[in-house]
């Protein structure tokens, strides 16, 4: 009896969903996940920033090698690449073909990102010595070190997990899909509270604990993951087999894909490593500061790029397999216009509420750990717009089965990145200029790419009426700026605001109200995006007037 009702929540929970479901639940997963990061990160900053910040940033710098194998090898490369191909083979009835293509990317995925964690385990000394962060003392060096060789079974991990979720992404089964990553932050937050004690067996102490009890948390949380993932194929339909099809011709035209997208994951983390090396060389507690400044920087752009460009891509993946290229152009300016109009206000007004949120995961009273975060978020603004258009229009290209193109001017666009990275570090500046340098790389490669993807489409995708629709969201987000200005100058972020409780009921009035004169402004703009929540407004409040 448990067992069909366990059957029944999981297949109702795996139900084909609409674009707009598949968004909402997207973003809703990703606001969950995000805000478990920020508990997680919370906790981490609380128990070690202002007290053991060679140990957090011996921590922060272990991930690096990891996720930059996981990033190169497996990541938005297999996902962008194997879609497009499973969906065309489902697509045209030959699942036994899907089916096969699929076994033969998850062994194939699985065997390479094996031998890469046992490759870095074993390389990790001079990996952290002498590329990662060469100006740790040499305590934080071997705590580095250590904790990589522990973290280094996480390609490995998520490659099989990616393979899973990508599959489910592919029919539009998102559910599981988008809560796995939120599973991982809990696996994070057991190792933060319950391993950092150690873990004692029949008596027998397998570690002392400490952080490197976070360390094994983390490889936790990603069995978890993997476990929800596995979770999700109930009701698929998934025929496994345990060999790799090498005559596929779906696995080969992804074999041809994945070197272009695979390598632009690579470079892009490239400019991680190198950003980490450079703040290792700038005190104590400066490589976690910018790692901090950095996740909070990417929450809006998950919420917002990668949640709508996720749930846009399989049906513009779809118009171009059934040869529908106005459907196609339609869809994307469709998906474009809803990041940019959200992304808009949200950049502005983490701009001149960034005290606020840096105070969600570090207590206001290390100033001098938060004032940095502060500074490098700033810093950070202009590139949680353009990343969040990034994903869109890099997807713009992948639909087409077109890799190359997003990869070249990710070359150009990291190159000049790491250029002024290295430029502002020499002139002096502080790990801010990092920060800087991340947005002007950022701003500069979605310019290149939507102009390109224009001129693919003979200047039919970014029309006149684009462009007046984007005017018009400037000026709305100028109105949202000088409302979240004006009361932050009226409610500023005091000195003794050290709890949750006082600074977030603060920072959600500020944004609620910058957030809805942006709403107020766009509808009186006449800008679509506003129409259906101003409607649903009105529907609302008639409805309880009557």
């Amino acid at each position: 009896m448990r067992r069909l009702k366990f059957r029944s929540v999981v297949a109702l929970a795996n139900m084909k969903l609409s674009v707009k479901s598949a968004a909402i639940i997207l973003a809703s997963s990703t606001l969950i996940s995000a805000l478990l990061g920020l508990f997680r990160d919370r906790l981490l900053n609380t128990y070690y920033l202002g007290t053991y910040p060679t140990g957090i940033d011996a921590y922060t710098a272990a991930f690096t090698i990891p996720d930059f194998m996981f990033f190169i090898l497996t990541s938005g490369a297999l996902a962008v690449s194997f879609i497009p191909v499973f969906n065309q083979r489902l697509a045209s009835g030959n699942k036994k073909s899907a089916w096969e293509l699929s076994s033969s990317v998850l062994n194939l995925f699985a065997l390479v990102t094996f031998i890469a964690s046992i490759l870095i385990m074993v390389f990790a000394d001079p990996l952290i010595r002498y590329v990662v962060s060469p100006g740790l003392d040499e305590s934080g060096m071997v705590l580095a070190i250590n904790m990589t060789r522990v973290i280094a079974l996480n390609p490995f991990l998520f490659s099989i997990t990616t393979v899973l979720t990508s599959v489910q992404q592919a029919v539009g089964r998102f559910v599981f899909y988008s809560f796995a990553p939120a599973i991982y932050n809990i696996g994070i937050i057991i190792g933060i509270t319950v391993f950092t004690g150690g873990i004692n067996i029949f008596g027998i102490q397998l570690f002392e604990g400490g952080i490197m009890g976070v360390a094994i948390g983390v490889i936790f949380g990603a069995i978890l993951q993997l476990l929800v993932s596995l979770i999700g194929l109930f009701g698929l339909g998934m025929d496994y087999e345990f060999k790799i099809y090498w005559k596929n011709q779906g696995f080969r035209s992804i074999l041809k894909l994945l070197p272009a997208r695979s390598l632009d994951q690579g470079i892009d983390y490239v400019n991680s490593i190198v950003s980490t090396n450079l703040a290792s060389r700038m005190g104590a507690g400066a490589i976690r500061a910018f790692n901090q400044a950095t996740t909070l920087h990417l929450m809006p752009i998950n919420l917002i790029g990668v949640a709508i460009s996720t749930a846009f891509f399989p049906k513009l993946t779809e118009e171009l397999g059934e040869g529908n290229e106005k459907d196609y152009y339609d869809t994307f300016r469709t998906a474009l216009r809803t990041i940019i109009w959200i992304s808009l206000p949200v950049t502005i007004i983490a701009f001149f509420t960034r005290g606020y949120v840096v105070s969600f995961i570090s207590n206001i009273g290390n100033s001098g750990n938060n004032s940095a975060i502060v500074s490098i978020l700033a810093s950070l603004i202009l590139a949680i717009f353009a990343r969040s258009v990034f994903h869109i229009a890099s997807r713009g290209f992948y639909a087409r089965q077109d890799t190359k193109t997003p990869f070249y001017v990710s070359i150009f666009a990291i190159g000049l990145t790491i250029l002024l990275s290295v430029l502002f570090y020499h002139a002096g500046y502080s790990v801010e200029g990092l920060g800087y340098a991340q947005s002007i790389g950022a701003i500069v490669e979605i310019v290149i790419l939507l102009t390109l993807l224009n001129r693919k489409s003979s200047r039919q995708l970014l029309n006149k009426s684009f462009w007046k629709a984007t005017s018009r969201m400037l000026i709305a987000t100028g109105v949202a700026g000088a409302v979240s200005y004006s009361l932050v100058k009226f409610m500023p972020l005091m000195a003794t605001d050290n709890s949750l409780v006082i600074t977030a009921p603060k920072f959600l009035f500020i944004a609620s109200v910058s957030l809805a004169s942006y709403v107020a402004a766009s509808y009186f703009l006449n800008l679509k995006e506003a129409t259906p929540i101003i409607s649903r407004l009105k529907k609302s409040l008639f409805k309880n007037l009557k």
